[in-house]
């Protein structure tokens, strides 16, 4: 029987790495977003917005012989961190996955397995210090309105009583590629390095004080994707995902200005969700000057100069709390993939700059 994968949101980092990994190994692979991904490796594109319920239910409702489903699509708000405790902002997350799925489902006969993402928001990292280390389970901020719960519930419903099964997956900060996205901050660091560069200035660190986070590459977050869908245990399961070690973005600073052809610089916060916008035509005489593929600033960078701030902790004067996640859950159910950070960090520049979206090294 041959597999036929579909990858909800195509053009985000988890969708387009896990098209990536389907496509090429010689899956079917039916990828949805509505606008063309970068690349799409022999995967058949289809646009799709998964706002307009009319436009799902004529795509998806012939789509029978689907078997896995990897929904990664996600809705945010402009300005990206208010957006995630807003009433709007939550609905359309829980309409879309429902515009997806209610037709699928009923077509889909064959379907046996449904990824969803999730993230440490699940935990209230976006209005609490976590349990260190957060457990699946156990510490979830239910009590906090999230589109998590709504998603969640809602395929706990429509499972009930299938032969499919579903796994749900809370990474950490995501580092992958992708234009564009809300939350990658791959491009957002490469365009403010490329700006310092140019000045001949060292890459000075942005953010504020410092705290211990864990991170997880897109590549292996689709590597745990594609393992849960053929688990030898059928079970609903929730994981969380990280590269398997930790890191400190002033530890780390090093190695991404090596990455860029810089040299580290003293620390200077800014926040770049302010300021680099206002830098959008030296972006572009940028492009120009080294022929690059890369769009225009807003384009290629999506919100996440705003979760570079978040995640840099900008404005903060005290030490955060650590970020933590327990991965004791996964590994024991059989996952081991691990990826050294600094690792992860130099290949994800070097990829952009081979794919000419970033100034060479």
């Amino acid at each position: 029987m041959q597999e036929h994968i579909l990858v909800a949101g195509a053009t985000g980092l988890v969708g387009f790495a896990a098209m990536k990994h389907f496509a090429g190994r010689g899956y079917k692979v039916t990828a949805l977003s509505r606008r063309k991904p970068f690349e799409t490796f022999g995967a058949t594109h289809l646009p799709l917005d998964l706002t307009d319920r009319a436009a799902c239910a004529d795509a998806l409702s012939r789509m029978s012989d689907v078997t896995r489903v990897v929904y990664a699509a996600l809705y945010e708000k402009p300005g990206l961190v208010a957006g995630w405790r807003e009433a709007d902002q939550i609905e359309t997350n829980k309409r879309m996955l429902e515009n997806l799925f209610d037709p699928l489902e009923k077509a889909a006969t064959r379907l046996r397995h449904v990824s969803l993402l999730q993230g440490t928001k699940a935990y209230g990292a976006h209005v609490r210090p976590l349990s260190v280390p957060a457990r699946e389970n156990r510490d979830e901020m239910k009590e906090q309105p999230n589109f998590y719960w709504d998603q969640e519930n809602y395929l706990r419903a429509r499972q009930q009583g299938r032969s499919w099964h579903w796994t749900i997956f809370r990474p950490q900060i995501i580092f992958g590629f992708s234009l564009g996205a809300a939350m990658n901050l791959i491009p957002a660091i490469g365009v403010y390095g490329a700006l310092l560069k140019e000045e001949g200035r060292p890459l000075a660190y942005p953010g504020g004080a410092s705290s211990v986070l864990e991170a997880v590459d897109a590549d292996l977050l689709a590597d745990a994707i594609a393992w849960a869908g053929v688990r030898d245990r059928q079970e609903n399961a929730i994981f969380n995902v990280t590269n398997g070690d930790v890191f400190v973005w002033k530890n780390v600073w090093p190695a991404i200005a090596d990455a860029l052809g810089m040299k580290p610089g003293e620390a200077a916060p800014m926040s770049l969700g302010s300021e680099m916008p206002k830098r959008s035509r030296a972006w572009d005489a940028i492009r120009a000057k080294y022929n690059l593929a890369a769009p225009d600033m807003a384009s290629f960078v999506g919100e996440s100069f705003h979760y570079a701030d978040f995640t840099m902790a900008y404005g903060a004067e005290r030490d955060v709390p650590a970020a933590i996640v327990s991965t004791i859950a996964l590994r024991r159910a059989g996952f081991h993939e691990v990826i050294d950070t600094e690792d992860m960090f130099r290949k994800y520049f070097r990829l952009f700059q081979e794919k000419r979206l970033l100034p060479p090294r």
